[in-house]
This record gives C-alpha cells, structure tokens and sequence, in this order.
C-alpha cells in the first residue's frame, strides 16, 4: 500500500474527516486531499505527527 492509500486508510479508521485530520495537523484541508490523492507529500514535520 502507497503512503497516500495509507494515509485515507488510517484517517477513516480513526473515524477522522480530513478537514479534522487538516486541524490537528495545523494545515489546510486541501493538503490532506493533495496528500491522499498522491499530488503531494507532507514535509518532515508532518511527517512527524502523522507517525
């Protein structure tokens, strides 16, 4: 499974809607649709709190 597969994936698990997922994470709710779309990768730092 892809990063951006696994991101969806474990997002609905945790029963997160991106735009939740996007204020945890202190970014937009299009960088979580550019992330699990594959358009895009989270920096480092992201990286971090997504782990």
């Amino acid at each position: 499974m892809k990063f951006n597969e696994n991101l969806k994936y474990l997002r609905k698990q945790a029963g997160l809607t991106q735009e939740q997922l996007a204020e945890k994470l202190n970014v937009s709710r299009q960088a979580i649709t550019k992330w699990e779309s594959g358009q895009s990768f989270p920096d480092i730092e992201n990286l971090k709190e997504i782990s």
